[in-house]
């Protein structure tokens, strides 16, 4: 049976940029190799001419394209590697007005200048970060009616693209239906709507291009497979009223999250993390629980333990490099190797007034916290410390370590000063934004931040450029 069509509103796409850049990307880090026997002459540490090492000439080269000369690749790979441990101490924030969008909950990077962002309600949106210019996607509706729900929407809370950039994973009118777009152009491709999830989904992410999975608060995990032959089926259009047509779709594999013994009913999937090196996928449940399957053409479950901080997990990563997975919960940051027995690595504490760790990424060895009390920190896993503030130099004191964290405080963003606002909180000298979200462009060397106020209850927004 052919996938049903439905049709979305039509648009103009925002315009593609080259050079794209996420927070997943990662610097190659091999070095140029020589074509002839005369390379072998040359001492162990002069791996290439000082000429080439040049970081004058790499970048003038770099400014007309030279891309391709020999020894630039191995030098960018050592560049993000200094930069890494120095970038974080010199970047300066620009503040980006989102106008009246609640919470910005996920973001990433389209390219050089587009992040693309979904909200607490319910709206997905480009952002150019030149010219803080932003564009609104219309969200996929199911193919049929939604019933009304007794809680309202709880907005975007994923959002992922596959490991080519030619597909983008997110969340539909429905929030617990699985939405994928074509990419540049961010035209609508198909839907898992009513044979998927019962429940928000809050977690998304790509094991190819064509397979992706979805981790629901109805306590699932669900697989999907992407046509690749949809992108064609999929471009038409309704004759009668001119709308972009996309296919519906059902889930390959559907696997349900091992009941607690304490809590049988809070077996909620809060975010997903794969691991290409081992094909596996890793879930955190809010019933303080990490699961492993073997994720192939379907999910086998491997293992499931316990966590050692059972509060508010909300986030969860993996590092190819180190092979762990990082969890970030009300104050720590647990650090999981699934094939350890006994966990070497211990827990780190962010120490934020106990608003927890909302937002996490890894690049090479560097972990980059977002707290809920609108702070970032920067925690270097092999030397098991976090990044220190440096003294500047001066004629009284000699440069070095302060002994005292690197922190990055945001903005104050916008606050809707409502009747909750005027009652409750007036006065408050105080009141930080929770970073739910947050971004590398590696190539630009470049973070993204975004967020909003913590509360529930207060509707407002914080975005961030940070260069």
């Amino acid at each position: 049976m052919a996938p049903q069509q439905t049709g979305s509103r039509k648009r103009k796409a925002p315009a593609a940029e080259a050079g794209a850049g996420s927070s997943a990307s990662r610097g190659p880090g091999g070095t140029a190799t020589p074509e002839n026997g005369e390379g072998l002459l040359l001492s162990k540490k002069q791996k290439r001419p000082a000429a080439q090492r040049s970081l004058l000439r790499y970048l003038k080269g770099r400014e007309v394209g030279a891309r391709d000369c020999a020894g630039a690749r191995g030098f960018e790979g050592e560049l993000r590697a200094y930069a890494v441990h120095k970038l974080p101490a010199i970047l300066t924030e620009r503040e980006l007005a989102l106008g009246t969008l609640n919470k910005v909950f996920a973001s990433q990077w389209l390219n050089a200048r587009q992040v693309v962002c979904g909200t607490k309600c319910n709206t997905l949106f480009v952002v150019d970060v030149h010219s803080n210019h932003i564009t609104h996607i219309p969200l996929l509706g199911d193919g049929a009616p939604v019933l009304a729900r007794d809680q309202p929407s709880c907005g975007i809370h994923a959002i992922e693209l596959n490991p080519s950039k030619t597909l983008l994973a997110t969340g539909g009118e429905n929030p617990n239906s699985l939405a994928i777009y074509q990419l540049p152009t961010l035209d609508p491709m198909c839907l898992g709507d009513r044979h998927g999830h019962k429940d928000w989904i809050f977690g998304i992410a790509w094991m190819s291009d064509t397979v992706v999975v979805s981790g629901s608060r109805d306590g699932t995990v669900a697989l999907w497979r992407v046509d690749p032959d949809m992108c064609h089926r999929s471009i038409g259009w309704h004759n009668d009223v001119g709308l972009p047509m996309y296919a519906h779709i059902s889930p390959r594999d559907m696997e349900i999250i091992p009941r607690a013994s304490t809590s049988p009913t809070n077996r909620k999937v809060r975010a997903l993390a794969f691991s290409g090196k081992n094909q596996e996928l890793g879930a955190v449940s809010l019933d303080g629980y990490f699961h492993l399957w073997k994720a192939r053409s379907t999910l086998c479950r491997l293992l499931s333990v316990r966590l050692p901080y059972c509060r508010e997990n909300v986030c969860l990563i993996y590092c190819d490099e180190l092979s762990l997975y990082a969890v970030g919960s009300q104050s720590h940051v647990s650090f999981l190797d699934p094939r350890q027995r006994q966990q070497n690595m211990r827990p780190l504490c962010s120490r934020e007034g106990g608003t927890g760790v909302r937002s996490l990424s890894f690049y090479q060895h560097i972990i980059t916290i977002g707290t809920g009390h609108g702070s970032l920190l920067f925690y270097d896993v092999r030397a098991q410390k976090f990044l220190e503030e440096r003294a500047s130099a001066s004629p009284e004191s000699s440069p070095g370590p302060r002994g005292r964290k690197l922190k990055l405080t945001c903005g104050r963003g916008w606050l809707n000063q409502d009747d909750l606002w005027v009652n409750h909180l007036e006065g408050t000298e105080e009141f930080p934004n929770a970073l739910y979200t947050h971004c590398y462009n590696w190539p630009e060397m470049k973070l993204f931040v975004a967020g909003g106020p913590l509360p529930s209850g207060l509707h407002g927004n914080y975005a961030g450029l940070w260069s």
